[in-house]
């Protein structure tokens, strides 16, 4: 990843990219969303390992950040004979949307305020070059 915002605005970014560029997620976290979003029906987190191809606690680390972040939903199913497991879903692309979208609004408006404390800062600190003679 970029260091600088400048790096990152020359760099081509995809639209998978907001995942970790907003939330800091790996890549077998968008692997694991991904293959929410492919299936019908909600997913167990051994069938999200499968889907991965990965061993089903590192699944689960990747999950347990998705449901951090929103991306995703758990849902309790319960066995007639007693016990239950949970399932997940992907969340509402429009949702994550807006989500994403006040995140951003939030750090452009702090953004904001950073440059207007900059310029207050150093506005009266003009210095003048020496001159040559």
């Amino acid at each position: 990843m970029p260091d600088s915002m400048s790096e990152q605005l020359q760099q081509d970014m995809e639209c998978e990219g907001l995942l970790e560029c907003f939330h800091g997620l790996k890549q077998l976290d968008r692997k694991c969303f991904q293959a929410l979003v492919d299936t019908d029906e909600p997913l167990t987190v051994d069938e999200i390992a499968a889907a991965v191809d990965r061993e089903r606690s590192t699944a689960y680390r990747a999950v347990q950040r998705l449901l951090q972040t929103g991306f995703i939903t758990k849902e309790q199913v319960n066995y007639d004979q007693g016990g239950y497991y949970h399932v997940y879903s992907p969340t509402d692309p429009s949702k994550i949307a807006d989500d994403l979208q006040r995140m951003l609004n939030d750090w452009y408006a702090k953004m904001g305020q950073l440059i207007q404390e900059f310029e207050n800062k150093y506005e009266g600190a003009e210095t003048t070059q020496p001159v040559e003679g």
